[in-house]
This record gives structure tokens, C-alpha cells and sequence, in this order.
């Protein structure tokens, strides 16, 4: 029943590749004709076996199985031979997998395919008994696999990648509108002040008068770097102002907030509190209360980088309805249309292009154009977010999809700004990273430590 373009084609070809004691390993491929082969020609299934009739026994099953769940997805069979070794290679076996994904039509559209990523990047989980350990420096279960392998960029990161619309020209055409009309998020990241790090209390641990003249600075310079120099380049539309719920972070955000006036303060988000994100390399062997704070703190943290840092929707063409004041008499409309019916509004798209000097009517066109700009959406979003130094480090290292297990070789003094773009195209750049520039040498501070001679 199905369409001819979907019907798969079976090929077998012997893999020499594979040294094992088995007669043959054969590899079979889906292959399919042409308006197909951007979705399926690259997807095969593994079919081991001692000989060729085996391998084409197992056949009708499995393309079976394929075609009932209409999807190509990966299935591997081992041989008898090699029983006791892994014959398929999973996700956690491999340090730098390439992401599972395959391809389903979407319904009511057959022509339309929609990509599912089975599995994002993220620790391998799981039990320490069932990976061991990495190089004996912590459980293999808590290190972190990329998407795709370093340095490749995974460009659904945040799983807001639009799926393709089946023709190669539409999905040129939707991605240039995305780029030119998108938004961009603006999401500048600051420690808090100095505080009383000898108070093991939290509501005890407050910000030093340092700490509060650092958090001044601050304020100041946001407000300087948010107003912008000119009409052109500035203001800058701050959505909100975010926090953890830490005494030294919310003492920091109640200073900063005085000098953004009217910008919405969010509730304080505890998943933004200190804590370790990550394991650390280069880094000893961890100790079993790293080990443990490592699987109470990287949940939490990892749940805040993805509800902050994601791609904004795509822009959708709006439409208008517009009054529009007759100018042709009932007589004058009806030699030119035919009709008697005048119009009493029209509709008009974002895309609209006229010129008002050859209209009849031309003010109101050029109301019409000035009503669409006035409500044309601000291409530029900022957030600011108050947080701790941990956290904005694995960000910094999430964010650029660097392992996060190097956060800790990164510095952010107390009262920086780290500030990301990301792009509606799904990419992220970094513009400052620990910026101190308006603290000067005397209130650079990293937690107790004065100055840089530490």
C-alpha cells in the first residue's frame, strides 16, 4: 500500500572490513529512488551471519519489522561466533557517537518528512558497575558525550531546528527568512559580589561592602552597555532580569535592578545555585563525595542551561486587515470588477511593497505601511541572568559545545559579564567572557582573593 517513491529497495554487499571468525559478514543497505534518497540513502542495518543464505534469511524480517514502524532505523544481529563480545555498538560505548536519528513522514503529507534525533547529547548514565570507570578518574556513567563528535556542531542542539519541508529550494527559502527576520537572544551572565564565603549559612553569607560596591559598578556599566550610543545602535530591549535563589546572588540582582528601571525581575530560579556541574579534567581521581555532588548538582544545572539557552521561534509572516476608505463610487467599481460589492478592508502581508505616489488613495497605504513597522517585532532580545561562577562556566562550555568537563579551567571574577548571542539560526558566539573592565584593579576580586597576584 505503499506510495512507489517509499517502497525501499534491499542490496547486500560483504563487509571485509570485519575479521571475525564467520564464513561472511554482509552488510544490507535501504536504498530508494531519487526523490527519496535525501531522507533514507544514507541509513543501513547491519545483518551478520555465517553465510549468505543466513544473511538473506534474516532479511524479511527485519525489513519487516522496518517497514511496519515506518522509520529506517539502525538493528544489528551478532553471529554465534562472536557470542560473547558486543556485536553492536551503542550509544554508551562510544566516547563521540554520531546521534541516532531517522526520518518519518509526516501525516497527511507523505511528501513531507519529519527528523527525530533519538538521542541528545548528555552524561551516558546509567550504573558504575555496568561502564566502569574513564581512565580511573571518575565513573564512565558521568561523562558527558557530545551529539555529534568534537569539533563538529550539532545544529539541533536545543531541538528548535526546523524540519525540512521535502524540497531542497523551500528550505533555502525558509532558512534566508529565518536569518534576516529572526530574532537574536542576548543573554549576558554575571556573578555576584564578594560575599562571606566563611559562613557556612546561606542566609548568612552576604556581600561584603566590596561585594555592594562591585554590584554598583555593575549596575552602572549594564546600564551604559543596555542604553546604546545612538538611535541606531541602542536602546536595547531587556525582556527580564534573573537570578538564583542564593542570598550573595539576590543582594547582587537588588543593587543592579535600581539601575535598569522598569525591567521585570523573575522570581529567583534555585536551578541557577552554585554547585558542581560537572567533573573537572585535568582533576585527580574523584573522591566519592565529588561523585555524589556531581549526581545531586548536574540535573539541576543542566535543566537551567536549557530552559535559558535556546534558538527563539522562526518569524511568521503576518497578516493585517486593514480598513480601507472606498474611493471608487459604486458605478466606477462596478465597470472595473464587475461587482457592485465595495471592499471594506483588505489584507495585507509584512511583505507588502506599493508606492504611494501611483496610488489613488495614497495615505492610506502609507498609514497602512507605518501601522505594519509599528508592529514589526524587535529582532534583538536581552536577558540578564545573576548566577554564580560553576554555573556560568559549564554554560560558557555547553553554550559553545565544548566538553563541560573543562569548566574548571576557566576564571570568572566576582561581578563579571559573560555575554552570549544566539542567533535564530541556531548559532551561539561568546562577545565577553569574564569581563571586569569597569571594576578596575581594585575591586577585581575572585572570591577572597584581591587582585591577580593569587
Amino acid at each position: 500500500g505503499k506510495p512507489a517513491c517509499c517502497r525501499p529497495l534491499l542490496r547486500l554487499r560483504k563487509d571485509r572490513k570485519n575479521n571475525s571468525k564467520c564464513t561472511g559478514t554482509y552488510r544490507a543497505y535501504l536504498s530508494t529512488p531519487d526523490t527519496m534518497s535525501p531522507f533514507i540513502s544514507s541509513w543501513a542495518f547491519r545483518i551478520a551471519s555465517r553465510s549468505v543464505a543466513g544473511a538473506a534469511a534474516l532479511v524479511p524480517a527485519v525489513l519487516a519489522a522496518s517497514w511496519l514502524s515506518s522509520s529506517y532505523d539502525a538493528s544489528f544481529v551478532s553471529c554465534e561466533s562472536n557470542k560473547n563480545k558486543k556485536a553492536a555498538t551503542t550509544d554508551s560505548d562510544n566516547n563521540n557517537p554520531e546521534p541516532s536519528v531517522f526520518y518519518t513522514p509526516v501525516s497527511n503529507e507523505p511528501h513531507v518528512m519529519r527528523r527525530t534525533t533519538v538521542r541528545k547529547a548528555g552524561m551516558v548514565g546509567g550504573e558504575d558497575d555496568e561502564h566502569g570507570s574513564f581512565h580511573g578518574l571518575f565513573p564512565k556513567r558521568q561523562l558527558w558525550l557530545p551529539a555529534k563528535p568534537y569539533p563538529l556542531w550539532d545544529d539541533d542542539w536545543d531541538g528548535r531546528k526546523p524540519s525540512s519541508l521535502g524540497d531542497v529550494e523551500l528550505d533555502r527559502q525558509r532558512d534566508r527568512n529565518i536569518r534576516n527576520k529572526g530574532v537574536t537572544r542576548h543573554i549576558i551572565l554575571i556573578r555576584h559580589g564578594q560575599y562571606d564565603d566563611t559562613q557556612r549559612e546561606d542566609s548568612k553569607q552576604i556581600l561584603t561592602d566590596l561585594g555592594r560596591e562591585q554590584a554598583e559598578l555593575t549596575g552602572k556599566r549594564l546600564a551604559e552597555l543596555l542604553h546604546g550610543v545612538n538611535e541606531t545602535f541602542g536602546p536595547c530591549h531587556v525582556k527580564v532580569l534573573r537570578v538564583s535563589n542564593l542570598t550573595r546572588a539576590k543582594q547582587t540582582a537588588e543593587i543592579i535592578a535600581k539601575y535598569l528601571p522598569g525591567i521585570p525581575v523573575a522570581e529567583p530560579d534555585a536551578n541557577l545555585n552554585e554547585g558542581r556541574p560537572a567533573h573537572n579534567i585535568p582533576g585527580g581521581t574523584a573522591r566519592p563525595s565529588v561523585v555524589q555532588k556531581t549526581d545531586e548538582n548536574h540535573p539541576r544545572i543542566e535543566r537551567a542551561f536549557q530552559t535559558y539557552f535556546y534558538r527563539p521561534e522562526p518569524p511568521v509572516e503576518k497578516e493585517t486587515v486593514l480598513p480601507v476608505v472606498p474611493y471608487h463610487t459604486n458605478e466606477q467599481h462596478k465597470e472595473s470588477t464587475g461587482s457592485t460589492d465595495v471592499p471594506s478592508s483588505i489584507i495585507v502581508t509584512t511583505d507588502i511593497s506599493c508606492n504611494p505616489q501611483e496610488d489613488g488613495n495614497p495615505s492610506v497605504i502609507t498609514d497602512s505601511v507605518q501601522q505594519l513597522e509599528e508592529e514589526e517585532q524587535e529582532q534583538h532580545e536581552f536577558e540578564v541572568i545573576i548566577g554564580h561562577a560553576n554555573v556560568i562556566r559549564y554554560f560558557f562550555c555547553r553554550a559553545l559545545q565544548l566538553p563541560p568537563e573543562a569548566w574548571l579551567r576557566l576564571c570568572i571574577f566576582n561581578c563579571s559579564l559573560t555575554y552570549f548571542t544566539i542567533r535564530p539560526t541556531g548559532t551561539v558566539s561568546c562577545r565577553m567572557l569574564g569581563d571586569i573592565g569597569h571594576l578596575g584593579y581594585d575591586h577585581s576580586t575572585f572570591s577572597m582573593h584581591h587582585g591577580f597576584k593569587w
